[in-house]
This record gives structure tokens, C-alpha cells and sequence, in this order.
């Protein structure tokens, strides 16, 4: 007994250790966003004598933020809707129909779960279709790029929904798309919620994608508009840190409120496949 007690001590030790460590430079960007300029080179981790809020507004007017900030908007959560409804269809059509064709490109999906993006082909194809360095090129190539992961998930997910329902919706007069969007769909909630999230967040964060793509300024992210700030304001530590707050404070707050669903969709869409 004594010994299970001092392995749950020893564990919750190391858990608020794991946590420090993680939350040290968050705790560390945050208080420089809000100090002077000079304080704010020292990166001392003694909070702010004075709290300068205006730091923010002039990283959101000179990093001009707004404009980005929409673009990840439109980008991240165009690119997470397409790949939810594009990849629930597929899985369904995979998991009902379980031909040699079907389990073949059910198979071809899960190689793109390992497989790299080859950014040499995709530049060329996004050139052919003329939507290079557009918000279309974009959208298509994160949409297809997730469309993997969401098959896989759905997938699993799906199986395990008894085929008696779709039997008694066909009988009820139900064709195939009231079958799926009104009978099937609803069903996906948790599995829908955890992809939107991780879609959006990983549409959000990434960096290297819009930098080859995206090649004009004005249809740039908020991860492309801080790096741009950075090289600009590089000494300026109190204004590079409050456009990096701005700039993660969306995705922790999307995080925050469908962190219930990623568990619960994660292991609802591994159970079977």
C-alpha cells in the first residue's frame, strides 16, 4: 500500500516537473510581451514593474496581424471543413463496401499517413491547375494532405456502426446522401470534432507549406507575418513576443474547448479498421 502511494507521489513529481518545463517559456513569453524594450532583452523571467499593453497594438498595427490573422482563418478552417466532409464520405464508401478495389484504396490512404509531401511535385501540379500562390492552391493541397489521417479515423469509426441502421433508413425511403448526412454524419460527432481541431491546428502552425506556396505578402498567415516581424523588429523582444502570443492564443482557445472530443475520437476511430 505504502508503496503505490509513493509511486503516485514519485509520478505526480515528475508530471509537475514535465509541466514546468513546458510552461517556463510560455510563462517567459508572455511576461516579455508585456515589459520594455530593455527589460524585455534581458529575458529575465521577474514580471514586468509596468505592464505595457500597448506592446500589442503596435505588433498587431506594424506586423500587420489583422489581415494575416484572417488569412490563417480562412486557410486553416477552409482546409479542416473540406477535409472532414471529403474524408467521412470516402470512409464510408470504404467501410460499406468492402470490395478488393475498396480495401486497396483503403490501403493507398494509409500509406499517406507515412509517406512525405514531395513539395517539387506539388509545386508543379499547383502550376498546371494555375492556383499557385492562390488561397485555392492552398486549401486543395492541406484538404488532400490531412485526407489520411481523417480516412483512417472515419474508418475505424464507422465500422463500428451497425449496418442494420442503414438497412432501416433505406427501407424508410432514405437515398445515399440523406443515408449519410442525416442518419451517419450525426453519428461522427466526436470523430468530426477531433479533425477539425487537429486540422485547424496543424493548418495553423505550419510555416513551411505557405512559405513555398503562398508567394505573395498579402495572403500571408499569421506564422509567415511573425516571421517577417522577427527579422524586421529583431531587437524588439517585447514586440516579437506579443505577436507570438497573438498568434498562439486562437489555437489554445480551439484547443481548450474540443479537448473533451480529441480523446474520445481518437479512440472511437482506432477501435476497428
Amino acid at each position: 500500500m505504502k508503496r503505490k502511494i509513493m509511486n503516485k507521489i514519485l509520478l505526480g513529481i515528475i508530471a509537475w516537473l514535465i509541466s514546468l518545463i513546458i510552461l517556463a517559456p510560455v510563462y517567459l513569453l508572455i511576461i516579455n510581451s508585456l515589459k520594455d524594450r530593455t527589460a524585455a532583452s534581458l529575458m529575465a523571467l521577474t514580471p514586468p514593474e509596468v505592464f505595457h499593453w500597448e506592446n500589442y497594438l503596435t505588433a498587431i498595427k506594424e506586423g500587420r496581424l489583422v489581415r494575416s490573422f484572417l488569412n490563417s482563418m480562412l486557410l486553416a478552417g477552409s482546409s479542416a471543413i473540406i477535409n472532414v466532409f471529403t474524408a467521412s464520405m470516402a470512409a464510408f464508401v470504404l467501410s460499406r463496401r468492402r470490395s478488393r478495389i475498396n480495401k486497396a484504396i483503403y490501403y493507398f490512404f494509409l500509406i499517406g499517413l507515412v509517406a512525405p509531401l514531395n513539395y517539387i511535385t506539388v509545386i508543379r501540379t499547383l502550376q498546371v491547375f494555375n492556383i499557385m500562390g492562390s488561397y485555392q492552391g492552398f486549401i486543395a493541397l492541406y484538404s488532400g494532405w490531412l485526407m489520411p489521417f481523417g480516412v483512417f479515423l472515419y474508418y475505424g469509426f464507422i465500422s463500428t456502426i451497425p449496418r442494420e441502421l442503414d438497412e432501416a433508413a433505406i427501407i424508410d425511403g432514405c437515398n445515399s446522401f440523406t443515408l449519410f448526412f442525416k442518419v451517419i454524419f450525426p453519428l461522427l460527432k466526436p470523430v468530426t470534432i477531433t479533425l477539425l481541431i487537429l486540422n485547424f491546428m496543424n493548418a495553423w502552425n505550419d510555416f513551411q507549406t505557405p512559405l513555398y506556396i503562398l508567394n505573395r505578402s498579402t495572403r500571408w498567415p499569421m506564422t509567415l507575418a511573425v516571421y517577417n516581424f522577427y527579422g524586421q523588429r529583431l531587437a524588439d523582444w517585447q514586440l516579437v513576443s506579443a505577436t507570438i502570443v497573438l498568434t498562439v492564443v486562437p489555437v489554445v482557445i480551439i484547443f481548450i474547448i474540443g479537448q473533451r472530443y480529441i480523446i474520445s475520437g481518437m479512440t472511437s476511430g482506432a477501435v476497428k479498421g
